[in-house]
């Protein structure tokens, strides 16, 4: 590998006639390139001006605001061939310009200027249709292997038949060394389990490789990795180059070795584009204009610590960057003036002076809708149900694949119907006065189990796969309705199972009316709250940032509802101003249903000598302010519950989604 130093600022390795050399192979190797000529793409912006409103304290008035300028009329081209870095100190507008050029993020920013894909002026959803963003931070579901993640991919991006997207699944394992950790589990929850960063990294390349994006943004590929991992990155990248896609990345001081892949830089300083060319051009422009590398030092630390602004000297620091940037303007207009503009030059004239060059061997710069036309399918959105079957079946392994949790789920519904059921123990159905409380008092509390045994594991759910779910669905991979039925439909075979456990092994050993009708309405009232309880927990799990904020929220919510369950508040005392938490509340339906399905038909209770005796089940029902009449209304309600919590936590779901893309 070539180490990137400085040698008594004379000797820069590659040299200008290697980097023509190397032009020169990747010309002539495009006919056996991933991206066909046709359909390789050459990138250029022109005169970018980005700006955001700034607001000053939190009671700002109108008209008292400025708009912060990021990006002053940048301009830059990238093209196949050539690895291109945008560097900068903290603050010169790195991610900026990445999040304007592939139209992210962009929402509270101003900007003018032209985006150009083969000198075409695109929007969004072309510049989605056209490349791949691999973000900073790499996000997948922990419980799927690299394979298993890669096949999820390709069959909602690649409409063949299932052999063929194995074939292309173990190319692309193939061709970025992941063949070693294919099988693996990519970060099993709760252990050691998972595959290392550089893994990682390069799965994130597999995943977009699979439909071979011509333009590739890489967004701080090294980040959090190691020297000899980070170079590896990069050369994962350099060989796509060299395959004719058209790749540009933000780095932050990269190592020599991997500052040393990259063919190109783009350097940017207070959001002014201070110089972009060749990585030897760099060190020659900095060296004549004052600012020469010292010996044995990493030119790109060296360009970071020049452009950077320290503290204290911030107006020494903006006039040296104010000084290089005229400096590199001055020089390319000159350039072009005495005609010394080459056709391996990659650089672009700023302010109005632009040139598209046209490249040795190629018959000129292809049409954009001319790649669209020749694409045979569409790159993304597979029909409705298919991503229903494939987006079921990662839900699904999902769920196996941590055993634990499911053998946990189960053991805890044994557990807690075991210890309710010894509290309130009766063998026989011959009530006394004290049974009818016990016997309330058992009911009650089983549907609170029964609701926060379902509630707490389902605020898990989406803090933990929003990010992932905001990514696949940035890039258009499924739709919104599509993952959120496959989450839920996953978990209805739980919802069943744990309540008709739980109450078989409660209803028996609590005294409850023994007959077999009785028990099956039992059951069918567990599972209706279960599945309630599930789709308020939706409600909270979409709404909450995080698993710590949902965890907080829960309670405070929770509990009002349980409060207008009719056990510890007579259903017709509550206040008028709270009876719309009277009539949302999933306890008072699903305790009357309980009270009057246990009660009914239970024409004697033994008194006991007790004034205030009651002495049959119709006395039990009219006591707590329910009636046997309300038995169909409550069902339906206690449906329509379980359909309104899960209709307003998908409406959540997604306006995050559209509002984080």
């Amino acid at each position: 590998m070539t180490n990137v130093q400085c040698y008594n600022n004379k000797t820069f390795e590659p040299t200008l006639e290697s980097e023509k050399n190397s032009h020169k192979l990747w010309i002539s190797q495009t006919e056996n390139n991933d991206i066909p000529k046709w359909q390789q793409v050459t990138l250029s912006w022109h005169d970018v001006t980005v700006s955001s409103l700034s607001r000053h304290g939190c009671c700002r008035k109108r008209g008292n605001s400025s708009r912060k300028l990021l990006l002053n009329k940048v301009c830059g081209e990238i093209r196949p061939g050539k690895l291109v870095a945008i560097m900068g100190a903290s603050g010169a507008g790195k991610t900026t310009l990445m999040n304007v050029l592939t139209f992210r993020n962009v929402h509270s920013l101003s900007i003018d200027g032209d985006i150009k894909i083969n000198n075409r002026t695109v929007n969004k959803e072309d510049m989605n249709n056209m490349s791949a963003y691999l973000q900073q931070e790499d996000l997948f579901l922990g419980t799927m292997t690299v394979r298993e993640h890669l096949i999820f991919r390709a069959c909602l991006q690649m409409d063949a038949d299932s052999k063929a997207r194995e074939r292309k699944v173990d190319e692309v394992i193939g061709e970025l060394g992941l063949s070693k950790c294919a099988d693996s589990i990519i970060d099993m929850p709760y252990s050691n389990q998972r595959i290392s960063g550089g893994e990682r990294k390069r799965l994130s390349f597999a995943a977009e490789l699979l439909m071979k994006p011509p333009l590739m943004f890489c967004d701080e590929p090294t980040s959090g990795l190691d020297s000899f991992m980070a170079s590896s990155v990069i050369q994962s990248l350099k060989m796509l180059v060299h395959k004719g896609h058209t790749v540009l990345c933000t780095i932050h001081q990269p190592s020599s070795e991997v500052f040393a892949l990259f063919d190109e830089i783009y350097l940017l300083a207070e959001g002014h584009c201070v110089f972009t060319g060749y990585t030897m051009h760099g060190l020659d422009f900095f060296k004549k204009h004052g600012y020469p590398c010292p010996v044995n030092y990493n030119p790109a630390d060296h360009f970071i610590l020049t452009l950077a602004m320290v503290p204290g000297h911030e107006q020494a620091c903006n006039a040296k960057i104010q000084k290089l940037r005229k400096e590199f303007e001055k020089a390319k207009t000159l350039q072009l003036e005495n005609g010394k503009q080459n056709s391996t030059d990659s650089n672009i004239i700023c302010n109005g002076l632009t040139t598209l060059p046209n490249l040795p061997g190629r018959s000129g710069i292809p049409n954009i809708k001319t790649i669209k036309n020749k694409e045979s399918l569409p790159r993304y959105q597979a029909p409705f149900f298919k991503q229903l079957h494939h987006l079921l079946w990662r839900s699904w392994i999902t769920n196996i694949r941590n055993p634990t949790l499911v053998k946990i789920k189960i053991a805890e519904s044994i557990l807690f119907a075991v210890i309710l059921g010894l509290f309130y123990l009766k063998t026989d159905n011959d009530y006394k006065q004290d049974d009818v409380m016990n016997i309330n008092g058992c009911i009650f509390f089983a549907i609170v189990s029964l609701s926060l045994d379902t509630i707490l594991p389902i605020l898990n759910v989406f803090p933990c796969e929003v990010p992932v779910f905001v990514r696949e669905y940035g890039c258009k991979l499924y739709r919104v309705d599509v993952y959120y039925l496959s989450k839920i439909m996953v978990e209805i075979p739980f919802l069943i199972i744990t309540p008709t456990i739980f109450m078989s092994i409660l209803y028996w050993m609590s005294g409850f009316v023994y007959e077999v009708i009785k028990f099956i309405t039992a059951i069918g009232i567990s599972i209706l709250v279960a599945n309630t309880a599930a789709g308020f927990g939706y409600v909270i799990s979409a709404s909450a940032p995080s698993i710590t904020a949902a965890l907080a929220i829960a309670p405070l919510l929770i509990m009002p509802l349980m409060m207008n369950g009719g056990f510890f508040l007579n259903s017709r005392t509550v206040p008028d101003y709270f009876l719309w938490l009277k009539y949302s509340s999933w306890f008072m339906y699903s305790n009357e249903l309980m009270i009057v399905n246990q009660w009914t038909n239970v024409h004697h209770i033994g008194c006991n000598n007790n004034a205030t005796c009651i002495s049959n089940g119709s006395l039990v029902i009219e006591n707590l302010g329910y009636r046997k009449g309300n038995q169909i209304p409550d069902w339906i309600c206690l449906a329509a519950l379980a359909v309104a919590f899960r209709i307003i936590s998908f409406l959540i779901l997604f306006i995050k989604a559209k509002l984080s893309t």
